[in-house]
């Protein structure tokens, strides 16, 4: 059963019209539409969640949530420009057995922009998201799962504030050899722009790093709540991308690389990637695995690349639940 619906998504045939720019993305065939997507998708992503906000330093953090907060917790971290509502279809798959809760950083999604970003400030966000929501209110340590970007600021708050969580689950974020060159996140300074109308937005949505993704209709759930409605300096409405494009010209990395804080972490801690990630490739995922060796599980996803939960979000769903399964009975 579970092969049968992995195997699903959306197969509708992509025309490439006339007037379709060169640069379109995956979703420039469906002129707005929603791609077909399967019932499982959509059960999950009609399950009920509330949606709240904290502040932090003057600007306000979005954060969602799914189940009882009586029941142990998981907090939620997306990657880089992204937000809360890639957990959409994931979370209430875990909501029977756990309190879930998905912090948007600032600069993204439905978070307020700030003057300038810090690791420790994200790590400031997942804070305040875990206290106001009361994940440190029922006497359980929650545990952490987190994506790409997100996978970092985890490392950083667990290196930090390693006392408060219970088990780690990081995501496809690698942890490079030391002779590893990386000049980080593309430095922005334009503004982001603005598409005439939603479907000119969803035609231009991509994955970076590009990959291929065939799940469609995840593409288009995601793309549609990364985008809001606003007015050009022209007076004209239009949608625009919701992300802070300057992050990353205004951002400040940690001191402590994140091999020294994996290898600093005493809690349960596991490793998750694509197949066939371009951010975690083979020769990384082996580093990773000679660097930490007992310390940590390494569990690969096949058929999938870097945003594994829009490759294979069901077979994302069952490796996190055995993995979860396993450290309860522990």
């Amino acid at each position: 059963m579970l092969r049968e619906c992995m195997a699903q998504h959306d197969t509708t045939t992509q025309t490439k019209r006339p007037d379709m720019p060169s640069e379109a993305g995956p979703l420039a065939g469906y002129a707005g539409q929603r791609p077909a997507a399967p019932d499982w998708f959509e059960t999950a992503i009609s399950a009920r969640y509330e949606t709240h906000f904290v502040e932090r330093d003057g600007a306000k953090v979005h954060y969602q949530t799914w189940g009882d907060p009586a029941k142990p917790g998981i907090l939620l971290t997306h990657g880089n420009g992204a937000h809360a509502h890639w957990w959409d279809f994931i979370a209430p798959y875990f909501s029977d057995a756990y309190f879930l809760v998905a912090v948007t950083l600032s600069g993204m999604g439905d978070s307020d922009w700030r003057s300038s970003y810090d690791m420790d400030g994200f790590t400031a966000d997942q804070l305040a998201v875990a206290e106001a929501s009361g994940l440190f209110a029922n006497g359980a340590k929650p545990l952490m799962v987190s994506h790409s970007f997100g996978g970092f600021v985890t490392l950083n708050t667990i290196y930090k504030y390693g006392d408060k969580f219970d088990g780690v689950v990081i995501v496809d974020s690698p942890i490079h050899p030391p002779e590893h060159k990386h000049d980080g996140p593309p430095r922005r300074d334009r503004p982001n722009k603005i598409y005439p109308s939603l479907a000119a937005a969803l035609a231009r949505f991509r994955l970076a790093p590009p990959q291929p993704c065939e799940n469609h209709y995840a593409m288009d759930y995601i793309a549609r709540h990364s985008l809001k409605e606003t007015t050009g300096e022209d007076g004209q409405t239009g949608h625009v991308w919701k992300f802070d494009p300057s992050i990353w010209r205004r951002f400040e990395m940690a001191d402590t690389k994140p091999s020294e804080m994996a290898l600093a972490i005493s809690c349960p801690l596991a490793f998750m990637r694509g197949e066939q990630s371009a951010v975690v490739e083979d020769e990384v995922w082996a580093y990773m695995k000679e660097l930490l060796g007992a310390r940590g599980a390494f569990i690969t996803i096949p058929e999938a690349y870097h945003h594994i939960m829009l490759d294979q979000p069901l077979g994302f769903v069952s490796a996190l639940q055995a993995l979860l399964e396993g450290w309860r009975t522990v």
